[in-house]
């Protein structure tokens, strides 16, 4: 969801140099796990932050919504000592049944920030939420509502236990949420035609066949996942709440978005306070479908992975007016592709008319630019094309502060981070390899042609 700890059980665990989330509490620190219905299992896990002098401030549990016979423990801790922490985690994940989630903890100066290295690592941070997603604002549209809170929980709770590699659960929809989402699908469908960018046009057709993409019907997260994989290989992730932009930014690298599954409440909707279901799947998941815009994406993602925390800021603001807002020029007309503004209709129809004052798109300014977020920008950002977008982004990239480079490993969905000589001849490897195969491709091509 876009606004603004350990591998899976029996995998080493690498002490992390950072954890992206302050907490708001001094040096307490927020730890999931999970354990079998067994006796003394609780006292034996509780025994091992005795053993290392680390105080529990706080402790609820609740019975497991993921597999039966198990409970889950949310737990605040008063920890001074990394190194202590480290090993704690590190007995719970060797010497207890379940599952361990690290949520927040105070970072380490002058340190690279800690991020993930496989596809496997984003279930490090999924549940690093900034809000859980059935904490409502009192003025929210479904505040008042406890079927619509409730609902929300239900939503959140699929999301908290899902890991990489699981299908995502078939959500059975109300009449009521669907009634929601077929006034919103039929208001904005009937803008795209000539408000969308031709390569949103030309997806939505293809959602409507193979992802039921229908006015009575809300497609399934998995459903859409899969298509996307076929097509780019990006894939949709549930996400329980709000991720930090820097957690967000990275689930891109891997082109993985964390995407929300519940709907807005249905009292108003053709308005909602933040993003869901409607916004993921008509505003984001048709450009995802797109190559040039898939590698664009990838490359905020690419360029966020440990970079200074300024950065960041910086990099989704560049996510904010191109992958949420963003306009663009096709042949002589300007269109929208940004996702908050495919998914609002009273926005998308404001963006193309002489109100906003419209730039050209350059990452320098564009990271720089203020914006509100509840209500149409005053401002955007026009790229000539995805692959221009890609470009700039690329080389702005290039002058973030690291004491590396990297690669994103197609194949085995992992970062490779080139530090070294023997890595760059792997890469030269590769690239000759790859030259190769173009170079005899040109010659069959050459030969073919009259």
């Amino acid at each position: 969801m876009d606004a603004a700890v350990s591998k899976r059980n029996g995998e080493n665990v690498q002490k992390s140099m950072y954890i992206e989330e302050q907490s708001k509490k001094g040096n307490v620190i927020s730890v999931i796990f999970s354990l079998k219905e067994e006796v003394g299992a609780l006292a034996k896990a509780l025994r091992l932050f005795e053993d290392k002098g680390v105080n529990l401030t706080h402790i609820e549990s609740r019975p497991s919504h993921l597999k039966n016979g198990e409970y889950e423990f949310f737990i605040d801790l008063d920890c001074k000592s990394i190194s202590s922490l480290e090993e704690i985690l590190h007995s719970l994940r060797q010497e207890i049944s379940g599952g361990v989630h690290e949520l927040s903890r105070d970072k380490i100066k002058d340190t690279v920030p800690w991020f993930p290295r496989t596809i496997q690592d984003l279930d490090r941070f999924a549940n690093q939420i900034l809000s859980y997603g059935s904490e409502l604002d009192a003025d929210h549209p479904g505040f008042t509502d406890p079927v619509y809170r409730a609902r929300r929980k239900e939503f959140a709770d699929i999301a908290y236990n899902y890991r990489h590699g699981d299908d995502i659960p078939k959500v059975e929809y109300t009449e009521e949420e669907k009634n929601t989402w077929s006034v919103v699908f039929q208001e904005l469908k009937s803008l795209y035609p000539t408000h969308a960018c031709h390569e949103h046009n030309s997806v939505f057709p293809l959602l409507e066949e193979y992802c039921g993409y229908k006015k009575h019907n809300i497609p399934q997260l998995q459903d859409v996942s899969k298509f996307l994989q076929s097509c780019t290989g990006f894939r949709l992730r549930p996400v329980a709440g709000l991720l930090s932009s820097r957690d967000f930014l990275a689930g891109l690298a891997f082109r993985v978005f964390h995407s929300t599954q519940y709907i807005r409440h249905g009292s108003r909707p053709m308005y909602t306070p933040e993003p869901d279901v409607c916004h993921e799947l008509l505003g984001h998941v048709p450009l995802f479908a797109n190559p040039s815009f898939a590698q664009f994406s990838q490359e905020i993602g690419l360029a966020s992975l440990g970079a200074p925390d300024e950065y960041i800021e910086k990099l989704a603001t560049v996510y904010w007016f191109t992958v949420e807002f963003g306009l663009c020029k096709q042949n002589n007309d300007i269109r929208a592709f940004g996702a908050g503004l495919l998914s609002s209709f009273g926005e998308l129809q404001y963006c193309l008319t002489d109100q906003p004052d419209l730039q050209p798109f350059d990452p320098e300014t564009t990271a720089n630019q203020k914006y509100p977020i509840t209500s149409f920008q005053p401002v955007y950002f026009v790229a000539e094309s995805f692959e221009d977008a890609k470009d700039k982004v690329r080389k702005y990239a290039a002058n973030i502060p690291r004491p590396f480079s990297l690669r994103y490993n197609a194949y085995t969905h992992s970062i490779e981070v080139l530090d070294s000589i023997k890595q760059l001849q792997d890469l030269v490897d590769n690239i000759s390899g790859e030259m190769g195969i173009l170079s005899h491709a040109l010659k069959k091509f050459e030969r073919s042609s009259p």
